[in-house]
């Protein structure tokens, strides 16, 4: 069994990410040393739980480690104010203390709400990340970024809380439905496109293999959580840099809302499209050559995903809505949104010199696909 381990390097607030196989059943000998008391809270989902949270309790006895767990909605929706407080009072049923440890054992949701949950229950008790997603594993579950989403927007609530481990057992990930292991690559893809010409490449010739190449998924997460430990490291809590890491993400959260952080559109999904788009946008404003943004969608298209607009059902709102709705994101500065945008593909960087009306274009040309 081979684990790859990636440090995150933030002084007194440094953590490991471990990447392999079987990692679920190594959960109790990876958090013991972590403990000061013999005992753990869990909290999952409704559709983890019932797949693996047998594996994971059964971890934990075996290293004479007592779990409590709590099993929250599945589903984008559960990430608020309902189900935040519900965990955290429940936390606070369970007497956990501040040297005790949360593990938030789930997809990006779980992760971000429990993280928020740790954060402020008791001014901040640890907690460990058991990703069970391939975009929880590469993106959500590192860097410490916790929250909720709000009626106003996507993430609008939360707080920097460093996990103080990250176990990312690949060979969870079989379990996930073909639109959920897509979704996550996603993110997996963002990587490249914002840092990493080579994985790009990378990607392209071995993407399709992810799904069921151990070796090759475990290359995957290992790269993208490589990228993003680096990049945190130099930015913890997004002063700069770390925003690259957004690449999508303007328009991903924009049509989220629109369509009511449903199952019409999986975050991954999202900024798949929202990708696509921002390189769509960086052509249109001469940043880069027609072959880049060519290149992303023919191979998001190739991975079988949502590539644009239109590939989202139901309706939508005009151009003039969305982008009013990207003006509520966390992106927005002194009245300025900031776009990631591209000079080709792996040369993202950050501007605030982007004019409404192209944008607006964009929009509406993209919205004009979907009527034709």
């Amino acid at each position: 069994m081979t684990v790859d381990v990636v440090a995150v390097a933030l002084g007194a607030r440094s953590y490991e990410v471990r990447i392999g196989p079987w990692l679920i059943d190594r959960a109790g000998a990876e958090i013991a040393p972590l403990l000061a008391r013999p005992r753990v809270a869990i909290i999952t989902d409704d559709t983890v739980a019932p797949l693996h949270l047998d594996r994971l309790t059964q971890a934990f006895r075996a290293e004479g480690i007592d779990p409590v767990a709590l099993a929250l909605p599945s589903g984008e929706a559960t990430k608020g104010w309902a189900e935040f407080a519900r965990a955290t009072e429940w936390l606070l049923e369970q007497k956990i203390e501040r040297r005790d440890v949360v593990v938030a054992f789930g997809g990006g949701v779980i992760g971000d709400l429990v993280g928020f949950a740790a954060a402020v229950l008791r001014r901040g008790v640890r907690f460990v990340q058991i990703p069970t997603t391939l975009l929880a594993q590469v993106d959500s579950s590192v860097g410490g970024k916790t929250g909720i989403n709000t009626a106003q927007g996507k993430n609008l609530v939360g707080a920097f809380h460093q996990p103080s481990l990250v176990l990312a057992d690949v060979d969870i990930l079989t379990s996930l439905p073909p639109r959920d292991f897509l979704a996550g690559y996603g993110e997996v893809v963002k990587y490249g496109l914002l840092g990493d010409a080579a994985f790009f490449d990378w990607l392209e010739a071995n993407g399709p293999d992810l799904a069921h190449d151990r070796a090759k998924r475990q290359q995957a997460v290992l790269r993208s959580v490589q990228m993003k430990a680096g990049i945190v490291e130099r930015d913890e809590t997004e002063e700069g840099e770390r925003a690259l890491l957004n690449l999508g993400h303007t328009f991903c959260h924009a049509l989220e809302k629109a369509t009511g952080y449903s199952n019409r559109l999986l975050h991954g999904e999202g900024v798949a499209i929202g990708c696509a788009l921002a390189f769509e946008l960086s052509q249109r404003l001469g940043l880069c050559a027609q072959e880049s943004p060519s290149r992303v969608r023919a191979h998001l298209r190739a991975m079988g995903m949502k590539v644009d607009i239109a590939d989202i059902p139901g309706d939508l709102p005009g151009a003039e809505a969305l982008l009013a709705l990207m003006a509520q994101d966390k992106k927005v500065v002194d009245g300025r949104l900031r776009f990631i945008l591209a000079r080709g593909i792996g040369q993202a960087f950050i501007t605030d010199q982007v004019p409404a009306d192209v944008v607006l274009g964009l929009l509406n040309d993209a919205l004009a696909q979907r009527a034709a």
